[in-house]
């Protein structure tokens, strides 16, 4: 049936007319697969969501069949985004009813089709809980437990490492790294990488046979990935890969994937780059006209998919599944079917920013290549960080306002103050100039590349930002409010079972986390618990920084003796010396926990409630607000992570502390691990599984793993400096200190620290941004 409006074909042509290039092939797709690649600020939300208008209203126009278009993005805000922007132009632009699409996480896809068909999916969502395994998750640490219980030979192997004297505090030392961090964090790498990418935990064993080391890693990571597949059975806990998993097998029933597909006209798929294997095979079924290559690219193929993303933004591949590699061969697939489209035109940033961006990924890339074993490969080979895609400015008639901003000042602003706290300086005297003028006009941003900096940072710039009235926004506060159920309920285990090395090692974690207490060797101290809370009158005098510790614990398990239960959570949320926001959160805690042992109140029932409420992660923290908005509000400054500020934009951008040991990092063992080698099994275990994957004809040794987990690290860290240079449109501010920390839990412990590789290089290109310092800044 034809539309009733005769002119939406002008309304379509007047939306593909308004955007750039790069948007209008998106925008004039009608079927088969498309990949669009496009660099920072290029458009990709706007540009995705009117090529979905148009699409949405082309199906509306031409047919009578109710099929909808998927949009699917990687995050719940990015979702909610999305969907309003397509509404607004189906409403403003081509008047046509809001319907006909569906926006969703890549999660939230997955739950809706399992939920449908829970008879194929095995997911009763009545019955089940959802969880995020991570390294300190209850079902992680027993699965650990269950598996030494299990394999007590291979275990001694462990313990053993490369040399051991049997000397008995060594031991205790070495069982509690051990089983507190080297087992868990690799069943908490291995559960993410294998299954979300449907490997079981028999086909690890398979992998396994193929290599021979001294501890059989992926034999290890194979039995704890079994267990805790089994006490997630025996629990009925599910996690966000069991979700994908159980879509796919409703989509492997001929029937019911015919059912899901006749719904489906296309899928679109923004921040592609962040997909997994399962999420991508979950899509490209979807996206499918029937059939059982769905992921066959030919010219003629039956795939209905689009997806965008920037392989060059791709920064959570070393902690998530995710690899930049999928959507890297995907571009590559498409484009020898010339479905490939580059949106390589970016309105966001001032044209300095763009050079110095530009000049950055070309020189990492020769670098990259310089350093290994591939530079007779093509220099867009997948071994070097990024992809060759240079930003361009748009043209003069773009149609987004005040596109390629002036510069204010140099545009780009390079200084080597002489330490952090001359950083401070001045960092503190460029906000003052840039707020002086306008401070609601402007925004602004200081990105860190870990939470414990800004932190530093926040406390250093307080007292400024009030008298210059300056709004100052520490995000790392509301993670840190994030946090609060998991603290609590680590000191009441340590209160509950003092004797545990576990609980009292979590305790002590908890204590240096907020710190209450000198950073040191935890393991020693908990390996030993009445030793160290009670030491004898023969016992060695404990150093100043353990004493301390002590004393504070001593007084932890005095409170658990002298207060009621109820007071307990409020008295703990004071010890470790919360802020107004924390302290809010500990009290909604604590009414939630004394409601719900409310008729049965004890120490367990207490430890119950808690771990429920921290392992179903059904625990909100007091918020003011909930919008990306309060991030990038005029007249603030905000204080957030690099990984935080994707996404995001600023006028102006402040890039402190760019040193060596932090971007790219070294890749380094912790001296507590440094019995098992020089290496970690759970990178080790990353690298060979990826390998594997990615179809290496052969899976890497240790050696060759582990040169290979660095190599992805150090990729992945300039991707992340990248994605912070490309947040700023008018002013990117940047800075390596000569003298820094080599850790930020030791801020007064200066050093002399090299600066970021990158750093110096730019220095050289940009002499006329080199701020000579105390010189006055246009």
């Amino acid at each position: 049936m034809r539309s009733p409006i005769p002119n939406l074909q002008e309304k379509i042509l007047e939306i593909r007319n308004s955007l750039r290039p790069g948007q209008q092939q998106m925008a004039d797709w009608e079927s088969g697969p498309l990949a669009i690649s496009a660099v920072p600020g290029a458009g990709k939300s706007t540009g995705m969501a009117a090529a979905a208008a148009i699409a949405i209203a082309r199906q509306y126009e031409r047919s009578s069949l109710r099929r909808h278009l998927v949009v699917v993005t990687f995050t719940r805000s990015a979702a909610a985004n999305i969907k309003a922007k397509i509404r607004r132009f189906l409403r403003d632009d081509l008047s046509i009813p809001q319907t006909g699409f569906f926006v969703y996480t890549l999660h939230g896809l997955a739950l809706n089709i399992a939920s449908r068909h829970s008879d194929l999916s095995g997911l009763q969502l009545e019955n089940v809980t959802l969880i995020t395994p991570t390294q300190s998750n209850r079902f992680i640490r027993t699965a650990v437990e269950q598996w030494i219980g299990n394999n007590p030979r291979i275990y001694l192997r462990l313990l053993e490492g490369h040399q051991f004297d049997g000397e008995e505090t060594e031991r205790l030392r070495r069982q509690s790294v051990l089983r507190t961090e080297v087992l868990p964090e690799l069943a908490n790498t291995v559960i993410h990488e294998a299954k979300s990418s449907g490997i079981s935990p028999e086909k690890l064993r398979e992998w396994s046979k193929q290599i021979t080391d001294e501890y059989a890693i992926l034999s290890v990571a194979a039995g704890l990935y079994q267990q805790y597949q089994n006490l997630m059975r025996s629990r009925d806990f599910i996690d966000y890969d069991d979700m994908i998993l159980a879509a796919l097998r409703v989509l492997e029933n001929d029937s019911a994937r015919r059912i899901e597909q006749n719904q489906v006209f296309a899928v679109f798929e923004d921040e592609a780059q962040d997909s997994s294997p399962l999420q991508t095979q979950l899509l490209e079924i979807l996206a499918s006209d029937g059939g059982d290559n769905f992921s066959l690219l030919t010219p003629h193929s039956p795939l209905n998919l689009v997806r965008v993303g920037d392989p060059n933004q791709a920064i959570n591949s070393t902690f998530t599944p995710a690899d930049p590699i999928y959507f890297r061969q995907f571009c590559e697939r498409c484009d020898r079917i010339k479905r490939l489209a580059t949106m390589d035109q970016a309105g966001r940033s001032t044209r300095i920013i763009i050079e110095a961006a530009n000049f950055a990924l070309k020189w990492i890339n020769n670098q990259s290549l310089a350093t290994t074993n591939h530079k007779q490969q093509a220099p867009d080979n997948r071994q070097v960080p990024f992809r060759l895609q240079t930003i361009r400015p748009v043209e003069v008639n773009d149609p987004q306002t005040n596109a390629n901003p002036a510069a204010v000042g140099r545009g780009l602003e390079l200084y080597t103050p002489h330490d952090i706290h001359h950083t401070v300086e001045l960092l503190s005297q460029r906000v003052i100039e840039l707020f002086g003028e306008d401070p609601t006009k402007n925004s602004a941003a200081i990105l860190v590349r870990e939470n414990r900096q800004g932190r530093w940072l926040a406390e250093a710039m307080t007292s400024v930002c009030k008298e210059h009235n300056i709004i100052l926004y520490d995000v790392g506060e509301r993670d840190r409010r994030s946090h609060v159920p998991q603290e609590i309920l680590g000191l009441l285990q340590f209160c509950d079972r003092p004797h545990s090395p576990d609980y009292l090692k979590a305790a002590l974690e908890a204590l240096v986390q907020r710190q209450l207490i000198p950073t040191q060797d935890l393991n020693a101290l908990a390996s030993l618990p009445e030793e160290f809370l009670y030491p004898g009158p023969l016992a060695v005098p404990q150093p100043e920084t353990v004493e301390k510790a002590a004393r504070l614990c001593r007084s932890l398990l005095r409170a658990r003796l002298e207060l009621p239960l109820y007071q307990l959570i409020s008295f703990l949320a004071l010890t470790l010396n919360y802020d107004q926001a924390e302290l809010a959160t500990a009290d909604k805690l604590a009414e939630r926990v004394n409601q719900q042992i409310a008729g049965n109140s004890s120490m367990g029932g207490m430890l119950s409630a808690l771990s429920e409420i921290v392992s179903s992660e059904r625990f909100e923290p007091v918020e003011t607000e909930d919008s990306e908005e309060r991030y990038t509000r005029p007249g603030q400054l905000t204080i957030i992570t690099m990984h935080k500020a994707k996404g995001l934009d600023w006028d102006y951008v402040f890039l402190p502390f760019l040193h060596e040991n932090l971007i790219p990092g070294r890749f380094w063992v912790p001296p507590q691990k440094q019995f098992l080698g020089d290496f970690t099994l759970s990178e080790v275990a990353r690298a060979q599984i990826r390998a594997a994957l990615h179809g290496e004809s052969t899976i890497p040794n240790v050696t060759q793993a582990w040169e290979q987990a660095k190599n992805l690290k150090i990729s992945e860290e300039y991707r992340l400096l990248y994605v912070a240079m490309t947040r700023a449109k008018r002013l990117v501010w940047m800075s390596a200190a000569q003298k820094a920390p080599f850790t930020w839990s030791k801020p007064d412990n200066l050093q002399e620290q090299a600066p970021c590789p990158v750093f110096p290089a730019l220095k050289r290109q940009f002499p006329e941004c080199v701020m000579n310092l105390g010189t006055d800044k246009k």
